[in-house]
């Protein structure tokens, strides 16, 4: 049974020292009074349905912004804990029957949080550490490079034992426990500015390279480049592009978004493309949301909407153009396959038949779906470090769920996937690859069989 809405204290309740949204831009009533608390949200909501409480749903945090703005509610450090709670999966805009902007709401009020509600000293030094390097794959690349020494020297396997590390700073041992097997390799100094197209050419493409991506999972940049250009793509790799910002964005970090978000225009801009390809799913939900970040900016704004309307995930493009370069079979035996839906690609950029329709044109796969296919996996961006707890527990239920398809391999478009779904795998013993759709494709058009991957 859905739980009945909260009821709130009286506004003039000497207990609630109010303190509201600031004026920049707070969560817009009008967009509030659309939601007629139905209940048809929690259900597919990831925190409520770990946390089982009201104000950890969609449609409680709705209740808290419409309490903030009237002065009802204070804005503090209980209120911003359960906007904190969001992943930001936006299942609920989905589900919503009555066509509520979830997203825009929450896009509004986190920032609002950033600005008027105090972290403790531990919180702040951990959101400065991870704002600070993040985004920023440089600074990134040179703080990881004892890593692989790490790994290799059995030092990371003594450190995971120690159950008191979690105990003790449970956020920075899940920020270690994310950490795939990182090679040598994933420090070479970065790409070809431009690799040509293979027969002739059909269009010019941009790549995004996305920040955590080159150093955790380098592979997918490089079968996404073999694939394009395999189809007839020239594919052009600036090596002035930075982060597109979305990991701020979504932590409503506002002036860091905005200046990320102004270099990568500046970057793009001097490049005659016919679209810019976005492998990572996070990434490109921003990058499509550009002429809105930059739109009070009389001078990118123009241009940042300019860009975004060029933006397409590389799922959305080839399928929208077709494949033309023939693919192989992955296995001398009929293939399944199970397709984890990255939020950020099926809720918020609408993208869902596309990767499975990819998919099937390779020979001999059969792809299967999972239970809940909608349900986060609890990755959001940095969320998996930052509520660690609710984190593991969806990861848990996505795995199991994977599983239960009995697939031979997961596919998952999306940098933050991989690294939950691999985590939790391993955690249960589980050995299944989860390869990004563009891997799959990527051996198929070069014979190669699965187990090479």
């Amino acid at each position: 049974m859905v739980s009945a809405p909260p009821s709130f204290p009286p506004a003039d309740s000497a207990a609630l020292p109010c303190e509201g949204f600031d004026g920049q831009q707070p969560p817009n009533p009008g967009l509030i009074d659309a939601c007629v608390h139905c209940g048809f949200c929690l259900s597919t909501c990831p925190s409520y349905r770990v946390m089982g409480t009201e104000m950890d749903s969609p449609r409680g945090r709705i209740y808290l912004m419409d309490g903030v703005n009237t002065g009802e509610i204070p804005l503090n450090g209980v209120t911003a804990q359960h906007f904190d709670s969001c992943l930001g999966c936006f299942a609920c805009v989905t589900t919503c029957p009555s066509g509520v902007q979830y997203d825009q709401l929450i896009t509004a009020t986190r920032p609002q949080v950033e600005r008027n509600v105090p972290r403790s000293w531990d919180q702040k030094l951990l959101r400065t550490l991870l704002f600070s390097l993040l985004p920023y794959p440089n600074r990134l690349r040179w703080l990881l490079l004892p890593v692989p020494l790490y790994q290799r020297s059995g030092l990371q396997t003594w450190v995971r034992r120690f159950q008191g590390i979690k105990a003790l700073v449970p956020q920075l041992a899940a920020l270690e426990s994310l950490l795939p097997p990182l090679s040598w390799q994933a420090f070479r100094e970065p790409w070809q500015s431009t690799v040509p197209a293979q027969g002739q050419r059909r269009y010019r493409v941009g790549l995004l390279l996305g920040c955590v991506q080159r150093l955790f999972n380098p592979a997918v940049n490089d079968a996404t480049v073999r694939v394009l250009s395999a189809n007839g793509c020239e594919v052009v790799m600036p090596r002035s592009q930075g982060c597109c910002g979305a990991l701020p964005h979504h932590q409503g970090q506002t002036e860091q978004t905005r200046a990320l978000a102004k270099a990568m225009v500046d970057c793009w801009s001097r490049e005659a493309l016919d679209v810019i390809v976005v492998n990572a799913s996070g990434c490109g939900h921003t990058l499509k949301e550009y002429g809105e970040i930059l739109a009070d900016d009389p001078v990118y704004g123009p241009k940042a909407k300019a860009l975004a309307a060029k933006v397409r995930d590389v799922q959305e493009f080839l399928a929208e153009v077709g494949l033309t370069a023939p693919l192989s079979p992955l296995a001398q035996e009929p293939l399944t396959l199970v397709y984890q839906d990255a939020c950020h690609m099926i809720h918020g950029q609408g993208i869902q038949q596309q990767p499975r329709q990819l998919l099937r044109q390779i020979p001999g796969v059969s792809l299967r779906e999972p239970v809940d296919a909608a349900l986060c996996c609890g990755s959001a961006g940095i969320y998996n470090i930052l509520q660690p707890e609710v984190a593991e527990e969806l990861g848990r239920q996505k795995v199991k769920n994977l599983l239960a398809t009995g697939s031979t391999a997961i596919a998952s478009a999306n940098i933050g996937c991989f690294v939950q779904l691999s985590k939790q795998l391993a955690a249960q013993g589980q050995e299944i690859p989860v390869l990004h759709p563009m891997q799959l494709l990527d051996l198929a058009l070069r014979g190669q069989p699965l187990d090479q991957a």
